[in-house]
């Protein structure tokens, strides 16, 4: 990119520029804009881009409507006409999509910059072209006008999403080829899933950091300081849309409600881990998960807490039996807990090769593995679980996705499995010992 050449470099490619061509070059976006801010190639109808705070998502749609309403001279008409410009209210349209600093007017150049009639709520181009303001509050208001384009902002946080999305496809019928474009950061909401599953559309991503160049430095220290490793962040940084799965023992709502700043003293810590069927770069990872538990009152009030998930990717049995006892040492755990179905003996082994000494403890699943999470979900709706913030998101991405009917995702939910002995260690075996009756003495 032109930005990371040397000066001299910069220098010589501006000097050849001739005076048309440098006063044009500030409105030229091809030439400025990021990969996932261009719209892809092909026959689509909506083109879907998702990305993080701060992403550049509102200039991609501001310059995607002036390349639609701009002709090849200002007085000239462009491939649209009629454009809908959709937000979650009025007031958002007006201070973001049409005026704000990444908007429609500060994107113009002045012999094409269209002109705001706030008593009309549409802006109108030198070439006749016209945009109208809508918002999402109002779905009724877009029954009856026609559009050849529309620029949808922030979807996925209107409140009457489906309603005005319905309203504005019927109203989208005008030219050959109508197409929309929708920005948004993604949250887990019907519509915007319905939209992604449509054959039509197409989606470009991108997270916060692609758009660096103009953010604060300071934004990006806070936030990511704050939100990594969250789900939050995942989805508001990321861009990432997070789903829950139908029927899914876990949900977003449920862990977001359920997360902590600050472990505090516990009573006991185990590091559990299910080892992977082999050691290699496409085999499934190892899940190693470690969690603790205050231990107040009865294990049936026993409250516990996930403090990490140092799950490994394709390393060698003696590299997650290492990684495995070096959470053991960061937490000052008890006990190392690990499921032996696939490798008996030998997963004790490789652990013992690293330290002979430490307390283990072998475990054997007898049942299927949505069957095993099922009373630790319990655990969860009952508040007895915590996670720690910022530290867990690929974890709680895979929970979102075990259902009743077992693991929806993709791959093996190999960090649930390592929380399910966890926490069963922890609270639902001495659970169970607690409930035992005891013998009468004779």
């Amino acid at each position: 990119m032109l930005a990371s050449a040397p000066q001299e470099v910069r220098e010589a490619f501006l000097n050849d520029l001739t005076e048309g061509a440098l006063l044009a070059l500030p409105y030229i976006f091809e030439f400025w804009a990021l990969d996932h801010q261009l719209p892809p190639e092909g026959d689509w109808r909506t083109w879907v881009i998702m990305g993080g705070r701060g992403a550049g998502k509102t200039r991609a749609g501001a310059e995607w409507v002036r390349a639609e309403v701009e002709g090849s001279k200002p007085l000239e008409p462009g491939r649209s006409k009629r454009v809908a410009l959709v937000g979650e209210t009025i007031e958002q349209v007006r201070e973001v999509m049409v005026m704000g600093d990444s908007g429609i007017l500060a994107c113009s150049p002045p012999d094409r910059r269209p002109v705001w009639e706030a008593t009309r709520k549409r802006l109108v181009w030198p070439n006749g072209a016209i945009a109208q303001v809508f918002s999402a509050h109002e779905p009724e208001s877009l029954r009856g006008p026609q559009f050849d384009a529309a620029w949808v902002d922030e979807l996925a946080k209107w409140k009457k999403a489906e309603d005005a999305w319905d309203m504005l496809q019927f109203g989208l019928r005008l030219g050959q080829t109508p197409r929309q474009v929708v920005t948004t950061t993604p949250r887990n909401v019907s519509v915007l899933k319905r939209i992604l599953d449509n054959g039509s559309t197409v989606v470009t991503h991108a997270p916060t950091e692609a758009n660096s160049a103009y953010l604060a430095d300071s934004f990006l220290a806070e936030v990511r300081a704050r939100y990594a490793g969250t789900r939050l962040g995942r989805q508001e940084l990321d861009g990432i849309l997070l789903e829950d799965a139908e029927g899914a023992l876990w949900t977003l709502a449920m862990l977001e409600a359920l997360q902590v700043e600050r472990v505090p003293d516990l009573d006991r810590v185990v590091v559990a881990v299910d080892p992977p069927v082999s050691g290699h770069g496409t085999s499934d990872s190892c899940g190693i998960v470690v969690a603790g538990v205050r231990m107040s009152g009865p294990p049936q009030d026993w409250v516990a807490y996930v403090i990490e998930d140092a799950t490994l990717q394709g390393a060698s049995p003696r590299g997650w039996a290492e990684a495995a006892l070096a959470a053991m040492a960061r937490h000052g755990a008890d006990r190392l807990v690990a499921e032996v179905n696939q490798g008996g003996n030998l997963v004790e082994s490789v652990i013992r090769q690293v330290d002979p000494m430490v307390p283990f403890r072998a475990v054997r699943a007898s049942r299927g593995k949505a069957a095993r999470a099922e009373p630790v979900a319990a655990l969860y709706e009952q508040g007895r679980v915590k996670h720690r913030r910022a530290a867990l998101a690929e974890l709680e991405e895979q929970m979102c996705q075990m259902t009743v009917r077992g693991f929806e995702g993709r791959g093996s939910p190999d960090r649930v499995d390592a929380l399910v002995w966890a926490l069963q260690d922890l609270v639902l075996d001495p659970a169970a010992r607690f409930r035992q009756p005891r013998m009468r003495q004779l």
